[in-house]
C-alpha cells in the first residue's frame, strides 16, 4: 500500500513538472515585431512608375550610423527602403542622401533631404518570448505643417513631393510613404 502511494505521488509530481514546462522562450521567426516605416520611390512625372535610386544611404539624425553600410564605391539601387522609428520618442528625422548618376557616367555629391516624422507610440504585449512591440500613428494634424515634414536642405530638394498611404505604421506589407522625385 505504501508503494502504491509513493507511486502515485511520483506520478502526480511528474504530471505537475510536465504540465507546468512551457515552450522555450524564444520568439519565432515571423512574429511580428516593431514595424519601421515603408518608403516607396516613384517618378514624379509618372506617379505609377518606381524609381530606382543608385547609391541611396540614409541615417537617423543624431545618430552616427549611415544605412545601408555599403562603400561609396559600390553601386547599390534601391527603390524601397525601411525607416525606423524611435519608440522612445514622439518625433524620427532622417537624412537622406542622394547622388544622381550624369550622362557621362559620373556621379554628382550626395545631397542630403531630411524628412522629420511626429508620431505616437503603442505598446501591444506580443508574448514572454518577444516581449512588446510598439506601433506608430503619424499624427495626421501636426502643428507645424505637414507630416512628414521636408526640411533644412540648403542644396534644393530632390525629393518633389510625398504621399502618406496610411497613418497607422502596424506591419511592414506595404508601403506607408510614396516620395515622388
Amino acid at each position: 500500500m505504501k508503494r502504491l502511494i509513493g507511486s502515485v505521488a511520483v506520478l502526480m509530481v511528474l504530471t505537475y513538472i510536465s504540465l507546468s514546462c512551457e515552450k522555450d522562450d524564444i520568439c519565432p521567426e515571423g512574429t511580428p515585431t516593431t514595424p519601421g516605416i515603408i518608403v516607396e520611390f516613384y517618378n514624379k512625372d509618372n506617379p505609377e512608375e518606381a524609381v530606382n535610386l543608385i547609391n541611396l544611404k540614409y541615417y537617423a539624425v543624431g545618430e552616427t550610423d549611415t544605412l545601408p553600410d555599403v562603400e561609396d564605391d559600390v553601386t547599390t539601387t534601391v527603390n524601397k527602403i525601411e525607416l525606423p522609428l524611435r519608440t522612445n520618442a514622439t518625433t524620427t528625422k532622417w537624412g537622406l542622401m542622394y547622388t544622381r548618376r550624369l550622362s557621362n557616367g559620373t556621379f554628382t555629391p550626395y545631397n542630403t533631404d531630411f524628412i522629420e516624422f511626429n508620431y505616437t507610440t503603442l505598446e501591444t504585449y506580443v508574448s514572454r518570448a518577444c516581449g512588446y512591440k510598439t506601433t506608430f500613428e503619424l499624427d495626421p494634424d501636426d502643428p507645424q505643417g505637414s507630416n512628414p515634414e521636408l526640411s533644412d536642405n540648403a542644396d534644393g530638394f530632390w525629393i518633389d513631393r510625398f504621399e502618406v498611404m496610411t497613418t497607422n505604421i502596424e506591419n511592414e506589407n506595404e508601403a506607408h510613404i510614396k516620395i515622388y522625385l
